[in-house]
């Protein structure tokens, strides 16, 4: 029968001494880069894993961490919480995953609940309804490590993770821009999202810095971020009814970009030939659906892997933790069929992409 190995085993092997690979598998500073690098190499080769039970009982934790996403299908949060698990588990946590759906309800009670099983901190991307953070607040005051990531709040002061979302947008629109379309659409979330708010200013950035005027009638909020269907047509509808009606629609999220193609084929428009469409994805399905979806890819992995790396350094710090950082990533426009602007190519209208 296969039996794990243990630290008595990795110092045996590397002629250390067990204190010496428990520090290094700390990451603590007291350990060199190389003899770091050197125990870990070897303990991911031979699938070395802390014995939980035996931490949480010597360090008097849990040593489990609590995840709150709206909704682990939605590739951009699969992918982050990959990222969540490569680091938590081979620094001997588990991580226990809870979805909220959008709701604000769903997600009080997840948090809640995961409290009250005392993980030792939480990584939390906000629901698309929340709109008061006490239920956070309460746990942050009697001092549980909590980290923010992507969907993040400005009311608790701690570590957060985020990519360039103005950044993000402006590159999707000015794209657009370039590729000859003018009246480009805006769909977007909630209005109090921190992300909504920062790809709505890149949209409008964008725009004014080619010239082109905001028209609020081009910009439609799906409160729910596309998980309720008829959002998406009902946002689609008003935007196709309109007398001067957009040539292109950029969205601010995965499923409203999905939800938004599929209710344009629905009403027989034809992507890209009467409508370009651009968007926030990392679903893979971009590249194999008819149209070929131009999309913003986010770090996610990597978001996730760092936001877990500064929850645990909040958990495992021997003093209060009195400075915070926000840390944000670069997205990368991946263009592909769906902002091929045919009218404009053929009238010579395209202008090369500067990003």
């Amino acid at each position: 029968m296969y039996e794990a190995i243990t630290i008595k085993d990795i110092a045996k092997a590397l002629g250390l001494s067990t204190s010496t690979i428990s520090r290094a598998l700390r990451g603590s500073h007291e350990i060199s880069q190389e003899t770091k690098r050197m125990v870990m190499e070897y303990a991911e080769q031979f699938n070395y894993r802390p014995n939980p039970i035996a931490l949480s009982l010597k360090e008097r934790r849990s040593r489990s961490i609590g995840v709150v996403v709206c909704e682990i299908a939605n590739t951009f949060f699969s992918q982050a919480i990959n990222g969540i698990e490569s680091i938590a588990y081979n620094r001997g946590y588990h991580v226990i995953i809870s979805q909220s759906h959008e709701s604000y309800e769903r997600e009080v009670v997840n948090v809640e609940h995961l409290s009250s099983r005392s993980v030792d901190g939480l990584l939390v991307s906000l629901s698309a309804e929340t709109d008061r953070i006490d239920h956070f607040k309460k746990l942050h005051e009697k001092g549980l490590p909590i980290v923010f990531f992507d969907r993040v709040t400005d009311e608790i002061e701690t570590h957060k993770v985020v990519v360039d979302n103005f950044k993000g947008a402006y590159d999707a629109v000015q794209h657009l821009i370039n590729a000859g379309f003018k009246k480009i659409a805006h769909l977007t979330s909630s209005s109090h999202l921190y992300i909504s708010r920062e790809r709505l200013n890149g949209y409008k950035a964008a725009l004014v810095d080619n010239n082109i005027s905001v028209n609020d009638d081009y910009i439609k909020y799906c409160n729910h971020g596309g998980m309720i269907i008829g959002e998406v047509e009902n946002a689609i509808k008003e935007l196709m009814q309109l007398k001067n009606r957009p040539d292109a629609i950029f969205c601010a999220g995965d499923r409203l970009m999905l939800s938004a193609l599929s209710s344009l084929k629905a009403l027989d428009i034809k992507v890209p030939a009467d409508v370009g469409l651009v968007g926030f994805t990392n679903s893979p399905l971009v590249e194999l659906i008819e149209p070929s979806l131009t999309a913003i890819k986010q770090p996610a992995f990597e978001m996730g892997q760092i936001a877990t790396e500064l929850l645990i350094k909040l958990i495992e710090s021997k003093r209060p933790v009195t400075e915070f950082e926000t840390i944000p990533l670069q997205t990368e426009l991946c263009i592909r069929n769906s902002t091929k602007n045919i009218h404009a190519e053929k009238s010579g209208k395209v202008k090369k992409a500067v990003l």
